[in-house]
């Protein structure tokens, strides 16, 4: 068996990481005017919304995002397994829009958010967030979600 040399592999990691970098650049430019907007509407801050819609859709490369147009890994209902035979317990809008705004209503109505509405710190939104069971595993996410909305510019 031949393996591949250093540099074969680092070129592939090059690569790949370039794509993701990439990727997440062009999601933020698509998506940026609409998580700006509700972001203005909801006063929930516009990285934070960024961060998680890119985390969770793979930076609207995943089969959620694509087939589903669920940018947030809402669970609801969809027509997969009538149109493409495909059972998920995602739940399917008609565009990104409805998917955003759907998250924010989402948020709006967890108790954290009368205390955060207005406030920019998205440390203390992701803190909230993970403590009231945002996510099944909140110190890797809360890590994940800090991350991305240091990279967004």
């Amino acid at each position: 068996m031949v393996m591949p040399s250093p540099k074969k592999i680092l070129f592939v990691f090059f690569i790949f990481f370039q794509t993701i970098a990439y990727s997440q650049k062009a999601y933020i430019k698509t998506y940026t005017p609409l998580a700006d907007s509700l972001a203005k509407v909801y006063q929930i801050p516009v990285k934070l919304i960024l961060a998680i819609g890119i985390i969770e859709s793979s930076s609207g490369t995943s089969r959620n995002a694509k087939l589903l147009n669920n940018h947030f890994g809402i669970v609801g209902k969809n027509d997969l397994m009538k149109t493409k035979h495909i059972k998920t317990m995602y739940k399917q809008y008609s565009s990104a829009y409805e998917s955003y705004l759907d998250f924010v209503k989402l948020i709006s109505k967890k108790k954290y958010y009368k205390a955060l509405k207005g406030d920019l710190s998205c440390e203390k939104w992701v803190m909230a967030m993970s403590l009231q069971g945002y996510s099944t595993h909140p110190d890797s996410w809360r890590k994940v979600i800090m991350k991305t909305i240091n990279s967004i510019k």
